[in-house]
Parts: structure tokens; C-alpha cells; sequence
């Protein structure tokens, strides 16, 4: 699906990555994760298309990224930013159709018949008591999901995540986290997520990556990353790693003073 080849990036003058090269497989849930400032987000824009790659390659379908024009790039991915909605005055039912742009015509008119996929993903989405409110009367929860609906409504193959539980509790984070997975095992979506919470990465990625200092220091499944003495590593503090009692994935406990 997204090959990354010898990707080096810096900015004023700073190397912000060095030397990436990865592949994510077509109907992967691929987690990126990493201490703050290690050069996740700035990753993400590259893979998505918003900022030039400076050296190396990233190839989407075996073509450059930079290659596609942005309404072809918007009908193979999508990107679910920390605050992706417009700022007010839209209903939730116009923020979902927004997400129909790359299938429009020059006129604004849908080229497919959109009606029945909107009122689908709303339904899938619990938001049918909202579609006649406007955004701004929205909790962050419910904003999420609407942000979720209209990327949903784009039909994407590739799903990009940049921390898209922020500022969520932890209810609405399981809720949004569970839609996703939903979404992606049904339709074979493949998915790129930067995450901050590693309990959550490992309770819902099929691989991990982590980035450290702009550099890529290892991948594989959270069994294999999620270790107290990669964490420490990276880190800087001594976890406790303990299986999860149902699903078996490492989990993490903290050591205060450690």
C-alpha cells in the first residue's frame, strides 16, 4: 500500500528525520508511536501529501505520493486530524458531506449518488439525534465523531490518525478506537495512526513502529515492541509490562520515582 524509502527531512536547518525506510501492507492497523518531538507528526504530513518530501520517496501504489493531484490523493486517503472540522455554523449532516469534495464535479454536485452512503455512516456512527445541530454545539466526543463520519464518507483505501483520541476520556476513546477497527476489518482499510496512549496502540495495531529522534528503532507486533526495556529505552522511565487478562497484549504499568 505505502512504501518509505530513505526518507530524511529537516527544517530551519534541523534534521527532524533521518534515514526512514518502511513498508505498511494493504489492510494493516500500523501504529506510530514514539516520545513527543520524535518526528511522528511531521512523518504523517509526508505520508499524506500536505508537506514535500525533501529526499527519498514515498510511494503510494507504487507512485510518488507527490504525483497525485490533490482530489486523486483525497479519493485514495484520508486524514483524521486532531481538530478537522470547520469552525462553526455547519450542521453535522454538512460537515459528513463535506467529505464527498473528491468525487464532486466542477458545479459542487456529487458525480455518485452520496445520500444513501451518508445516511449509513451516520447510522453506524450513532449520530442521527445531531445532523440538524451545528458543530459548535458539539462535546469533543461527539465532535470526534463527526471528524470520523466525514472521512468515513470520502470511501478511502489508507486512513491516516494523528493522536485522535486527545483530549478524549476514556470512554469516548475506546468508542472511537472501536469505530475505527469496525470500519477497518470490514473494508480491508488500511490504517496509519500516530498514538499517544502505547495501551491503546497495542490493543488495537497489528504492528508497531517506533520513532525515536527521527529515526525508525524498531517495528514489529506490539508483543515485540511493547517490552519494558525498549520502553525505557526510549522513553527514559522503567515500565511494568504485564499481559492484558482477555486479549493478551502487553500492557503497561507505571513506576512512580522509576
Amino acid at each position: 500500500m505505502i512504501q518509505v524509502e530513505g526518507l530524511f527531512q529537516s527544517f530551519r536547518e534541523q534534521q527532524v528525520l533521518n534515514s526512514m525506510s518502511f513498508e505498511v501492507g494493504q489492510g494493516e492497523f500500523f501504529g506510530i508511536i514514539g516520545p513527543n518531538g520524535s518526528g511522528k507528526s511531521t512523518l504523517l504530513r509526508l505520508l499524506s501529501g500536505m508537506d514535500p518530501v525533501m529526499h527519498g520517496n514515498v510511494l503510494l501504489k507504487g507512485k510518488q505520493v507527490s504525483s497525485y493531484s490533490r482530489k486523486e490523493l483525497a479519493k485514495w486517503l484520508a486524514v483524521l486530524q486532531q481538530d478537522a472540522l470547520p469552525p462553526v455554523g455547519f450542521t453535522v449532516r454538512e460537515v459528513v458531506e463535506m467529505g464527498r469534495y473528491p468525487f464532486q464535479n466542477w458545479l459542487g454536485e456529487d458525480m455518485a449518488e452520496s445520500d444513501g452512503l451518508i445516511d449509513a455512516i451516520i447510522t453506524k456512527l450513532e449520530l442521527e439525534g445531531l445532523i440538524d445541530r451545528t458543530i459548535e454545539r458539539l462535546s469533543g466526543g461527539e465532535r470526534q465523531r463527526v471528524a470520523l463520519a466525514k472521512v468515513m464518507a470520502q470511501q478511502p483505501s489508507l486512513l491516516m490518525l494523528d493522536e485522535p483520541t486527545t483530549f478524549l476520556d476514556i470512554g469516548y476513546q475506546i468508542q472511537m478506537m472501536d469505530y475505527i477497527r469496525s470500519w477497518q476489518q470490514e473494508s480491508e482499510l488500511t490504517v496509519i495512526a500516530v498514538l499517544h496512549d502505547l495501551n491503546l496502540a497495542a490493543q488495537y495495531c497489528t504492528r508497531l513502529m517506533i520513532v525515536h529522534e527521527g529515526r525508525v528503532t524498531a517495528i514489529g507486533t506490539p508483543a515485540e515492541i511493547i517490552t519494558s526495556t525498549q520502553i525505557a529505552e526510549v522513553y527514559g522511565t522503567e515500565p511494568i509490562v504485564l499481559k492484558h487478562p482477555v486479549s493478551e497484549v502487553p500492557q503497561i504499568l507505571l513506576q512512580p520515582g522509576k
